[in-house]
């Protein structure tokens, strides 16, 4: 039976509580990561603001939430036990069922005594006499740690615009990603929801069939497929089941990168061979089949501009007015480069009496008033607003915490012209600090929960690495980091995914700097492993001084 928190944290010197590890965030990275480290032997602390696990799907439980990724995929992968003992229920598992899932990872492997719940990191500081980190949380707790793991995720701070009245309505308001766990009642209510990304195309359709009356404010229309949700079946079951041994392998062998080496070379297909395929994926639902629908579809303009316009039609067909079609439909940037959305009867809410749809690049919303929101041309009386704005990604939640380095340098100061970081895991001058999911990895490309596990086994494997050879610090090198940076950047400008103002891009916070920040080629897991089979290359470690001393003796 596995230590409890305060067994494993033991006390320093200065009554200060210690252990090897402080993971900060509870999601399915920050447990894997508790259940990997204390498996090989290291004392371990997790730290989490919510009172449960969850990570992001703790928090965000608006109307619709549901992942789009297909649920038998969006699992643990490491673990046959947890496969066998869950099932999932539904193709793609809406946010109740997947809350249900990481408390039960909880539980079934033992991690919540090694958590400390409804607790917010203030700020980690390494100190350099101790070679240790010290980690002070919002309820005055200090803990030190060799190694601090931020599991923070990528997609879980908040962002919430800065709208001049705000504080003055007096209805409600609510945020997707801080949704209430009381159920929020919108039965003969008049709302307003504001953003139209992935939160707002899943809740919108719900709110609908409650609401008297729904105002959605858009300012840019996004891409959307259809889900085709449904019961899994046996059979489903049954084929994931024949299928896994190969989808391991596949896990390995490639990082289901969003744009393939072959991507650049590949041939352009007639426009009917397209639009036939493209007909079918409709059918099927779900955004993966678009994605890689054709090898080159986010580098080459002329294929990315068919499957465009095969969604706009889609929408226009779907959609009654004219005027409501065009708004909705996407224009002045490519397709699949901004999250792609799934959704259930999105386009079709727009037909229902009780709906309209403000266009914000021809009324910008000016103030929002005790009563309402003004436009620039209108009023609209409401009583609740929804913010559906999305996050601060990737960095957000990383920048949140006051992360001091060598020479009390910060981690703010460090990436104020953009992240800056050695394979998303590690960056220059923090030693023994590691990002899971990170900027410059995949992070939120592809299948989040595979990256959080390949990033903890990595991870785990550098650890017990360090362990074996004495070794107390490990850190980037600036020119391995730079080098890697620009890597990161030259890829990305390869394909199309910089022509749109992405929240990749980080252009929906004010202020924060225009940097692309996934690894979107292929290769990532490949290239970790030559860097570590080549002795770790781009990195630097410190000798331990226990290692110092016997060697002088």
């Amino acid at each position: 039976m596995a230590a409890s928190v305060q067994e494993q944290a033991g006390a320093s010197e200065t009554g200060i509580d210690a252990c090897d590890v402080v993971v900060v965030g509870a999601g399915f990275g920050g447990l894997y990561a508790l259940h990997k480290l204390r498996e090989n032997g290291l004392s371990v602390r997790g730290l989490e603001a919510a009172p449960d696990v969850g990570g992001t799907w703790y928090w965000n439980r608006y109307p619709g939430a549901r992942c789009d990724v297909p649920s038998l995929f969006y699992s643990y992968s490491w673990s046959p036990e947890l496969r066998r003992e869950w099932r999932w229920t539904n193709r793609y598992a809406g946010q109740d069922e997947i809350l249900r899932y990481a408390q039960f990872a909880a539980d079934r492997l033992d991690l919540r005594r090694l958590i400390q719940f409804d607790t917010r990191v203030v700020s980690a500081t390494f100190d350099e006499r101790s070679e240790r980190w010290i980690v002070e949380t919002d309820h005055g707790g200090r803990l030190t740690a060799r190694f601090v793991i931020m599991a923070t995720g990528g997609l879980s701070v908040p962002n919430t615009p800065d709208i001049p009245g705000v504080a003055d309505f007096k209805g409600e308001i609510f945020h997707t990603a801080r949704w209430p766990q009381e159920p929020v009642n919108f039965e003969g209510k008049r709302v307003g929801v504001i953003g139209t990304g992935s939160s707002g195309i899943q809740a919108i359709p719900m709110i609908a069939q409650a609401a008297k009356q729904l105002i959605v404010f858009q300012r840019t229309p996004n891409f959307s497929v259809p889900a085709r949700n449904r019961p899994l079946t046996d059979e489903d079951h049954r084929s994931f089941d024949e299928g896994l041994e190969a989808y391991l392998a596949s896990l390995e062998q490639s990082d289901f990168g969003r744009v393939p080496p072959t991507a650049f070379a590949a041939e352009v297909p007639p426009r009917d061979v397209q639009w036939k395929h493209y007909e079918k994926l409709w059918q099927e639902g779900g955004s993966g089949g678009f994605l890689k629908a054709f090898p080159n579809i986010l580098v080459h303009p002329g294929v990315n501009d068919v499957a465009a316009d095969f969604v706009r039609q889609k929408i226009r067909e779907t959609v009654k007015d004219p005027k409501t079609a065009a708004a909705l439909s996407p224009e002045g940037y490519p397709f699949g480069v901004k999250r792609l959305c799934v959704d259930t009867d999105y386009f079709d809410t727009y037909n229902r009496a009780n709906v309209e749809l403000v266009n914000l690049r021809e009324e910008p919303i000016e103030w929002i008033a005790a009563a309402g929101v003004d436009t620039a041309k209108r009023s609209f009386d409401l009583d609740a607003l929804v913010f559906a704005t999305g996050f601060d990604a990737v960095t957000g939640a990383l920048l949140a915490v006051d992360i001091r380095g060598r020479d009390g340098a910060t981690l703010k100061d460090a990436w104020s012209e953009g992240p800056q970081t050695y394979l998303g895991l590690t960056v220059a001058g923090f030693p023994n600090l590691f990002t899971i999911t990170g900027p410059g990895s995949p992070s939120v490309i592809g299948n989040v929960i595979t990256n959080c596990e390949y990033h903890v086994d990595w991870i785990t494997e550098c650890v017990t690495h360090m362990r074996r050879h004495g070794l107390a610090t490990i850190e980037p090198d600036e020119e391995a980091q730079v080098a890697w940076g620009r890597h990161v950047a030259e890829v990305a400008d390869r394909t199309l995914f910089p022509k749109a103002n992405s929240w990749y891009l980080g252009v929906n916070i004010p202020g924060k700097p225009r940097v692309f920040m996934p690894y979107i080629g292929e290769g990532y897991r490949t290239t970790c492993k030559e860097i570590v089979a080549d002795n770790y290359r781009g990195f630097t470690f410190g000798v331990s001084a226990d290692r110092e001393r016997a060697a002088a003796e």
